[in-house]
């Protein structure tokens, strides 16, 4: 595990730059690369600067600085690295006055694993929040925006950062496309931002934490985009989150259609309707989709067998889970976990 603590001026503002490889052996070939960032105040000695570049590689050279947080020795920080991506799990380790700000060429998701503030408030522009319980909750900053927050923690407070180089992304989630988002809600997103946080701490193999970043990435484009055109006469917010809350809560199991519109008090005939105006699919196709999803984060795990995850997602067989795999990606689940790693 490398952990570095925010106790020297350099630490404040932890930089992509700033890189160690950490028992992985790299060939130059490889372009995926797994790197560990580091800083003075870990006490590894700093690469030259011609082995920092190509440790780093071009592709995430332009990001410079991560979230910068004062007083820098109220928190404990972790990070890793790898093409277009970074990921950095910040922990108060005190109930001292903390304070973020961020703006920079980049995307920064901000995942709150847990947190209870006794005082405090968040900004993106114009949208500012006085929230006190923050676990579970998820702030996107948009590349080019400014994102503030101070709080007075009343409990353990710990955030999952994730970095995205815009140029990385696919060509329709352009800055200008993406939308700053406050404490919204994504249980996706957060079971595996949260995973990634251990592999991370625990020194998981490169391959599995980078599928997991890119699960994240994806998902995260995929609601955001979907959010900036809102479908007229679907589901309010809370019936949306208590649908899809209920979904998630049973990806292995059958969901009766009755079950979800009695959850959120409406007819099966105008729910399947107003679920299908709000996600574009009926809930029964977003039901499987979502296993699929979490199907690619299980296969990322190179420790659990293919027949293991189709138990796990209710597949009674190996061959109903393969063949509603491909129906909705276009491949097996077999060349699915070749092509990530």
């Amino acid at each position: 595990m490398l952990t570095y603590t925010s106790t020297s001026p350099n630490s404040q503002h932890p930089t992509f730059s700033q890189i160690q490889s950490r028992n992985f052996k790299r060939q130059a070939e490889d372009e995926t690369a797994f790197v560990w960032i580091s800083d003075k105040a870990s006490g590894n000695n700093e690469l030259s600067d011609g082995a920092r570049a190509r440790a780093l590689g071009h592709e995430t050279a332009a990001v410079d600085r991560g979230l910068e947080v004062k007083p820098a020795d109220v928190v404990t920080r972790r990070a890793a690295a790898w093409r277009g991506m970074r990921v950095e799990v910040i922990q108060c380790v005190t109930h001292d006055k903390v304070e973020f700000r961020f703006r920079a060429p980049w995307h920064l998701l901000v995942v709150y694993e847990e947190g209870v503030r006794d005082s405090g408030e968040s900004v993106i522009g114009d949208t500012h929040s006085t929230l006190r319980t923050l676990g579970r909750k998820l702030t996107f900053v948009p590349a080019g925006q400014e994102y503030r927050e101070w709080q007075q923690p009343c409990v353990r407070s710990r955030i999952i950062c994730f970095y995205f180089d815009p140029a990385r992304l696919p060509a329709d989630a352009s800055s200008a496309q993406l939308s700053p988002r406050l404490f919204f809600e994504n249980n996706m997103v957060w079971e595996t931002a949260v995973r990634l946080a251990g592999a991370i701490e625990d020194g998981a193999e490169q391959r599995y934490s980078e599928a997991l970043g890119i699960v994240v990435a994806h998902e995260l484009l995929r609601t955001n985009i979907r959010r900036r055109s809102p479908a007229r006469g679907g589901l309010a917010a809370w019936q949306q989150r208590q649908a899809t809350n209920f979904i998630e809560e049973h990806l292995a199991e059958p969901v009766p259609l009755a079950a979800l519109a009695s959850l959120v008090n409406l007819s099966t005939y105008y729910f399947c309707r107003a679920f299908k105006q709000s996600f574009g699919v009926p809930p029964h196709r977003y039901h499987t989709l979502r296993r699929i999803e979490r199907a690619k984060v299980l296969l990322a795990n190179p420790d659990q067998s293919i027949t293991e995850t189709a138990l796990a997602l209710g597949f009674s067989e190996t061959s109903s889970f393969s063949a509603a795999f491909r129906h909705v990606t276009g491949t097996t689940p077999t060349a699915y976990r070749r092509t990530a790693r």
